[in-house]
């Protein structure tokens, strides 16, 4: 069994994120010490460490709720997980893009500025009017 901080330190959480998913209900049938504070299994562990990697992959807590609901009904809701899965993959995908073509544009930049720097092409902005 772990404490809410052996579950923060083991999945570099902070203790208020956490207590946040515990409270919104989704770590489910979290368990309790005689102290009455959260204890987690080997099983809670692995879901929590699910939840962080739902977060980083865009869900909002409200799709991380209706995810952990399908996945509280069992086998038969798979395919809808999947549904839930593809469309985040395929919107990451888009991101994945964007951040490319920004990547790109830097390099881009970069380049013309060390031409320019390097005498090699003369400086031309579109922002600033020569000759008007």
């Amino acid at each position: 069994m772990y404490t809410m901080m052996q579950v923060c330190r083991t999945l570099d959480m902070t203790y208020q994120t956490l207590k946040f998913y515990c409270n919104e209900g989704l770590v489910p049938n979290v368990k309790r010490d005689s102290n009455n504070r959260r204890i987690f299994d080997e099983r809670d562990v692995k879901w929590i460490k699910d939840l962080t990697c739902l977060k980083k992959c865009g869900m909002s807590i409200q799709e991380m709720k209706e995810y952990l609901e399908l996945c509280m009904q069992g086998e038969s809701t798979i395919v809808l997980r999947k549904e839930m899965l593809r469309k985040k993959q395929e919107s990451l995908k888009v991101t994945i893009q964007e951040l490319e073509d920004s990547v790109a544009y830097i390099d881009w930049k970069q380049n013309f500025y060390d031409e320019v720097l390097s005498g090699k092409r003369p400086y031309v902005s579109n922002l600033i009017r020569v000759g008007e």
